[in-house]
């Protein structure tokens, strides 16, 4: 189904958001559609097209700064790029878990600096040892992800509307340029 780039007044990318808040967004008259997909929605009286684009009318101010990654489950996956941090392979995310560098019950604790991404036969494997006792190799020492000076976008399959295009800041080859 068809996302919504919402940017802030001034331009910069917020957030992307499901049709249907950005449906919400119009009708509030909070936004100006900068963008639309070609599929339009029907109601007995109105006739819209789906947004692709909205910009807010009144700046946002952010609660968080951009450089301060909130810890959660996906943002680790992504951290890891979604890869096993002791065999190495990719996996999707119902595939993958969490696990303790240094096992809660002897002494780790639940942060950046201690968990990674880890595949579900490895992480029974592991059970509740460190990985020398376990006999395997950690691939990289877990971190808080670096600060970015903008606004970063995960799209997951890098299908992005050519709309998206010109509001954010890309740093992969765009895909049949």
């Amino acid at each position: 189904m068809e996302q919504t780039l919402v940017l802030n007044a001034s331009y910069e990318p917020l957030r992307i958001v499901p049709w249907q808040k950005a449906i919400t967004l119009l009708f509030q008259g909070k936004v100006e559609v900068l963008a639309v997909h070609e599929r339009e929605i029907r109601g007995v009286t109105v006739r819209v097209k789906l947004p692709s684009v909205l910009r807010l009318l009144r700046h946002v101010r952010m609660k968080r700064a951009f450089s301060d990654v909130p810890f959660s489950r996906a943002n680790v996956y992504a951290r890891d790029d979604h890869r096993c941090q002791y065999c190495g392979h990719r996996f999707p995310p119902a595939q993958l878990t969490f696990d303790h560098v240094i096992p809660v019950a002897r002494g780790g604790h639940k942060g950046w600096d201690n968990i990674v991404t880890c595949c579900i036969p490895c992480n029974r494997r592991k059970g509740d040892r460190t990985a020398e006792h376990a006999g395997m190799h950690l691939i990289r020492k877990p971190k808080r992800p670096d600060a970015h000076p903008y606004l970063t976008l995960s799209l997951g399959l890098g299908k992005a509307p050519d709309s998206w295009r010109d509001y954010l800041y890309w740093d992969v080859s765009w895909e049949g340029s």
